[in-house]
């Protein structure tokens, strides 16, 4: 979240981050609410310090007459404390959750429009390779390489599940294994964090409120040690980037001890609710999938967070660019970016059978709106409590990639070459060749 200082320095400016990002935030309503709940902490604060006066002033009455004219102008005050307190708690909960809603200012380098059609391509790497045969797509030659059954998936796993297979299974893993080895080379503290996560998590990384509907719930969320039934509700990350937040969440580091930067590979899950028509066949869109996610966590500062967007974005292309994969990146827009986004770029990478490019990585600057909602601090150099930047970006996600290499790598003989960074992974294989009946 903003700190409501800024909002209220500053209303025309968050007015024109909610224009850019098409977000719904009333912010004059916000600094109304805002205004009333600060003159009633004040209102209480004094009848407070009246209740303690008249407290230290009965033991000095001249007599009874006196001493119960104050005990009376007590207890009025009472009276009007508890509708004064009741009413301190609705403004404050109204408060908290308009906080919750209002964007992240964007960076004035980033595009300015309503929709990914104002997504500006930033650089491309790599020739799309020009085949001289029929192209399959990746379910294609799933089938006919016995790699992925997706007919066998929906009916086990409902709409969107699939299989992998054979050596599907080992390319897929190989991806990680290549990833997870580049993130401990570049110095990033390695997790395996969990993927059912309490609220906060989500809350505190932005995806709730506004993305709840794109987040499973767990409906049965099991038993305490009593026996007694989970009440809290529980839900299935879509990114190991909430768990990964909430390690930090409540603490006050050092500013000796950053940058921290932290990678967590996941399965993760997402409803999709919102892609409904789009991207039905195949492994593009689906509900379960593994990532290997990239977070780091600096000092209050612009300049270094802004390094570190291009570092990770850098570190992504690393990998692809391994792979043989060509890729562009592009500048996000700020109807595209999302609440919390200072600054965003998504890469996408070269799958033949669309005859484009498809989303692989997404690569983005937070500044300190997740740091505010999860209590994250630090303590800099002159002793002063600040809240750090926080950023995230794909490193590996698949079976996105694993289209891009089945597709990209195909031989006119129906088999796959495997990208010589992989094959230390695969055995040795070279090659997935069609296996004979």
């Amino acid at each position: 979240m903003l700190d409501i200082k800024f909002i209220r320095q500053n209303p025309v400016i968050v007015k024109d981050a909610c224009q850019k990002k098409n977000i719904k935030c009333d912010i004059d309503k916000l600094l109304d609410v805002d205004s009333k709940r600060l003159k009633l902490k004040q209102d209480l604060e004094a009848i407070a310090a009246e209740k303690n006066k008249a407290s230290k002033a009965i033991p000095q009455a001249k007599d009874a007459s006196e001493r119960d004219a104050i005990i009376n102008a007590m207890k009025a005050l009472d009276e009007n404390v508890g509708n004064m307190e009741k009413k301190s708690k609705e403004l404050e909960s109204a408060f908290e959750e308009m906080m919750m809603g209002v964007p992240n200012i964007p960076s004035d380098d980033s595009p300015v429009a309503s929709d990914e059609s104002g997504n500006v391509v930033a650089l491309t790497w790599g020739e799309p390779k020009k085949f001289d045969f029929p192209v399959k797509d990746h379910i294609q030659i799933g089938k006919d390489l016995d790699l992925i059954d997706i007919e066998a998936g929906v009916k086990a796993g409902g709409f969107r599940g699939y299989y992998l297979k054979n050596e599907a299974v080992f390319l897929h893993f190989a991806i990680f294994m290549h990833a997870l080895n580049k993130m401990r080379e570049k110095g990033f503290v390695m997790f395996v964090p969990p993927t059912i996560l309490r609220e906060f998590a989500f809350i505190g990384s932005g995806h709730f409120p506004a993305s709840k509907d794109e987040v499973y719930q767990i409906g049965n969320p099991g038993k305490l040690e009593s026996g007694e039934e989970v009440k809290e509700p529980l839900y299935l990350t879509g990114t190991a980037e909430c768990a990964l937040l909430a390690y930090q969440a409540g603490q006050i580091l050092n500013e000796k001890d950053l940058p921290v930067k932290m990678c967590g590979i996941s399965q993760c899950y997402r409803s999709e609710v919102g892609s409904y028509g789009k991207d039905a066949k195949g492994l593009y869109r689906v509900h379960e999938f593994m990532k290997v996610e990239q977070v780091v966590i600096c000092k209050n500062d612009i300049e270094e967070s802004s390094k570190w967007l291009e570092t990770m974005r850098e570190i992504s292309q690393e990998i692809l660019k391994e792979l043989e994969l060509p890729h562009r990146v592009l500048s996000i827009c700020t109807g595209d970016m999302g609440a919390g986004k200072y600054k965003m770029y998504d890469i996408e990478t070269w799958m033949p059978s669309r005859d484009s490019y498809g989303e692989t990585h997404s690569d983005s600057n937070l500044t300190d709106w997740q740091a505010r909602r999860l209590s994250t601090r630090y303590r800099d150099k002159e002793g002063n409590i600040k809240y750090p930047h926080m950023l995230n970006n794909t490193v590996v996600a698949s079976p996105r990639l694993l289209i891009a290499i089945l597709e990209n790598n195909q031989q006119a003989d129906g088999s796959v070459v495997i990208p010589k960074i992989l094959q230390p992974f695969m055995g040795g294989m070279s090659k997935i060749e069609k296996k004979e009946r």
